[in-house]
């Protein structure tokens, strides 16, 4: 088969689910043994004859389920009554004469359920380090214009986590609409901010990157992200052979209070380690090495 794609018109049209939909293709009735086909191709799926008809002029109508096909002058029309969810698709017209195939006519045909109105869904980044047994809390913030608001459905929440050794998302927390905080905008009354919030004391298992999720009106928009890290203090080891101090590992973006420092001059014995050193050694040296403790704040409340 021989295809040539002369003539082409490819566009793309918008429509909101329920509304009707009419899509033409050119036809010349003096075409000769020709035939006209609509197909409709579906993302990962193969290609569906949605109807057919010669090129001279023919009464016959063709339907399947709520898409009609049919012969009007000069014309190959499909027509959608009700454009569905899945009818969001590329729909061709095809011309086929004896062993040759032309391409006349493509559409890309959106179809829209109600808009949410979502303009965006952000999480907040975690600014201090988390151990194990604090009490963390996330924050999904839901921004939306009333404006553009053609669906009244509420928001469901969800939160997942993803980890680098495991395969799948977990489901961690489903949120109803009532476990939420909202404000209007002072710039534009339309405009407003809901926060969805997911706290629980976590574990070293814990960590991973947090996802939430709003479902509404028949989408689902994810967040960004937020990453949870859980860090585990190790304590100086004071013990080592050789005399050294291991220090505990810090984050630097830590908050210092100058104020809450704590000093002390520990005095350490040197010792000589050979033999005729330590016989022309008439005193023992010392020598003091000054250290300060910092208090860190770790983003804990006081008890």
């Amino acid at each position: 088969i021989h295809l040539t794609h002369y003539h082409q018109i490819f566009d793309t049209k918008n429509v909101a689910v329920e509304e009707n939909v009419t899509l033409n293709c050119f036809r010349d009735r003096l075409w000769h043994s020709t035939n006209l086909f609509w197909i409709r191709l579906v993302s990962q799926s193969f290609p569906e004859i949605v109807g057919s008809t010669m090129s001279y002029d023919s009464p016959i109508i063709e339907n399947i389920h709520h898409i009609t096909t049919k012969q009007e002058p000069g014309t190959f029309v499909l027509h959608i009554n009700g454009a569905q969810l899945s009818d969001t698709a590329v729909y061709y017209c095809i011309k086929v004469r004896q062993r040759k195939m032309t391409f006349l006519k493509g559409t890309f045909l959106q179809v829209k359920g109600p808009d949410p109105g979502i303009t965006g869904v952000t999480q907040d980044s975690l600014s201090n380090p988390v151990h194990p047994g604090d009490p963390v809390t996330l924050q999904c913030s839901v921004l939306s214009n009333s404006e553009n608001r053609t669906c009244t459905e509420d928001h469901s929440v969800y939160w997942y986590r993803t980890k680098p050794d495991e395969s799948h998302p977990s489901l961690m927390y489903s949120q109803g609409n009532n476990s939420y905080d909202c404000e209007r905008s002072p710039e534009a009354a339309s405009q407003q901010k809901c926060v969805y919030s997911f706290s629980r004391n976590v574990s070293s298992s814990d960590t991973g990157t947090y996802y939430c999720a709003v479902a509404t009106c028949g989408e689902i928009l994810f967040g960004n992200g937020t990453k949870l890290n859980i860090e585990v203090l190790t304590t100086m080891d004071l013990d080592e052979p050789d005399g050294k101090i291991k220090p505990a590992v810090f984050n630097d973006s830590l908050q210092i209070h100058e104020d809450s420092l704590t000093y002390a001059a520990p005095t350490f014995i040197k010792r000589n380690t050979r033999k005729a050193e330590r016989r022309n050694t008439r005193a023992t040296e010392t020598m003091c090495i000054y250290s300060d403790v910092r208090a860190f704040e770790c983003g804990k409340s006081e008890a």
